[in-house]
């Protein structure tokens, strides 16, 4: 006796394979619109206060950097270094966590290491 596939679900692994791919294939295409678009975002952060504003790119550029001229202090210039460097990771940290989820929305939330 021979076991019967219900019906459509004839032709076996080479149909699954291939709507595997067809969404694959899509799932590449969301994520590359995505990805250009997150790259021109801009993310934004401050330390000290607002002392220091620094605003990146979704592509992990560096886009500007203000210095309130209070903050400037030629004898101090160790401070100024440190504001300028929490406030450039926090803004870098706030581009990398919106890709993230942007990306994990896309996939489903699969790990696929080397694609984003």
């Amino acid at each position: 006796m021979k076991a019967r596939l219900p019906k459509g679900m004839g032709g076996g692994a080479s149909n699954n394979l291939q709507h595997l791919a067809r969404q694959a294939q899509k799932m590449q295409e969301e994520m590359d619109v995505a990805n250009a678009e997150l790259e021109q975002k801009e993310y934004s952060a401050s330390a000290g206060g607002g002392a220091v504003n620094v605003t990146v790119l979704g592509k992990m550029e560096v886009k500007s950097i203000e210095i309130q001229p209070e903050v400037v202090d030629p004898d101090d210039v160790e401070m100024l270094s440190d504001l300028i460097i929490a406030a450039t990771n926090e803004a870098l940290r706030a581009a990398s966590d919106d890709k993230t989820q942007v990306m994990e929305k896309i996939s489903g939330g699969l790990n696929m290491p080397g694609i984003f």
